[in-house]
C-alpha cells in the first residue's frame, strides 16, 4: 500500500492514478478514499491524474486518539501535497473532506493549487452558535457521539440506509450495495478518531477560511441534503469566496457523487476544463 508518514508519525493512506493534471479528492466523515471511485475512475479515463488519501483515522490509515482535528487534517494533506510534488492541482472536497479543502487551500495552497470545489460542504460552519443563529444545536452532534459509542455499527448503518443517500425517502431507488460500501469503509476506521471528528466537523469556524481562498471555486450542493443542510452551509459560503460558482441540485442527497456520479462528475469536468 502507498502511505506517507507524516510529522507525528502517522501514516497516511493514499490512492494516485495516472498522470496530468493532479486532481485530489478529500473524503467525508467515516469515510475513507474508496467513496470517490466514480469520479477517480472517471477522470483517470478522461487524462487526469487523480490522488485521494485515507484521513488520520479513517481507512487504512492510522487509527490515531490524537490529531482529530481540522488543522491537523490539513497538515497532513500538505505534508502528501509536497511529498508528490503536486502543482496546479484541483482539491475537491466532500462534507468534512469540503471543510479539509478549505483549511489546506487557504492556509498552505499558495502556487500550488489551481481550482477548489466543495461538494455538500460543512463551511462555514454547522453547530449553531450566537454568531450563526441557523446552524443545527449542539444536541444533534451529541446524539451523534451517543450513537456511535453505543453502538457504532448499527449507528452507521442506519445512517447509510436513511438520510446520507436520502434512502429514508418515498420512492428512493435504494441500493443494497451502496449501503453496504458505506457501512465498509466507516467500520474500517477507528471508533475514537470518528467520535472526535464530529468535533472537528461540527464545531470548526471556516469562515476566515472561505474569505482567504483565491481560486476559483465551485460550490455544489443538494437541497435535498439530509445530513449538511443547505441554507446555513453553501449558500453562506458562496458570499465568502471571492471567485466562486454555486450550482445547487433539486432534491439531489448529501451523498450524490455516489447516487448521481454522471451528473456531479459532467459539471466538475466542465468546471475543471474552464
Amino acid at each position: 500500500m502507498n502511505t506517507i508518514t507524516v510529522a507525528d508519525g502517522t501514516q497516511i493512506f493514499y490512492k494516485d492514478w495516472g498522470s496530468g493534471q493532479p486532481i485530489v479528492f478529500h473524503h467525508g466523515w467515516p469515510l475513507s478514499s474508496d467513496d470517490w471511485d466514480a469520479q477517480m475512475l472517471f477522470f483517470v479515463a478522461q487524462g487526469y491524474r487523480v490522488i485521494a488519501h485515507d484521513r488520520r483515522g479513517h481507512g487504512r490509515s492510522t487509527q490515531t486518539s490524537s490529531g482529530n482535528d481540522m488543522d491537523t487534517y490539513a497538515a497532513d494533506v500538505s505534508e502528501l501535497v509536497k511529498y508528490l510534488d503536486l502543482k496546479n492541482a484541483v482539491h475537491i472536497g466532500h462534507s468534512t473532506g469540503g471543510g479539509e479543502v478549505a483549511r489546506y487551500v487557504a492556509k498552505y495552497g499558495k502556487d500550488r493549487v489551481a481550482k477548489a470545489v466543495l461538494i455538500g460542504a460543512v463551511p462555514p460552519i454547522m453547530l449553531k452558535t450566537e454568531a450563526n443563529p441557523g446552524g443545527l444545536p449542539m444536541e444533534v452532534f451529541d446524539g451523534f457521539r451517543s450513537a456511535l459509542a453505543a453502538n457504532r455499527a448499527q449507528f452507521f448503518l442506519d445512517v447509510a440506509s436513511g438520510p446520507f443517500y436520502g434512502f429514508n425517502l418515498p420512492d428512493a431507488e435504494i441500493s443494497q450495495g451502496v449501503i453496504n460500501n458505506w457501512w465498509r469503509q466507516g467500520m474500517m476506521g477507528g471508533s475514537q478518531a470518528h467520535y472526535d471528528c464530529i468535533k472537528a466537523f461540527s464545531e470548526t469556524d471556516f469562515t476566515a477560511d472561505l474569505t482567504n481562498i483565491d481560486v476559483p471555486t465551485l460550490i455544489m450542493h443538494g437541497d435535498g441534503d439530509q445530513i449538511v443542510p443547505i441554507e446555513n452551509t453553501a449558500l453562506l459560503a458562496s458570499k465568502l469566496v471571492k471567485k466562486t460558482t454555486l450550482k445547487i441540485y433539486k432534491g439531489f442527497p448529501h451523498g450524490m457523487c455516489t447516487t448521481h456520479p454522471d451528473v456531479i462528475n459532467a459539471d466538475l469536468l466542465a468546471f475543471i476544463q474552464e
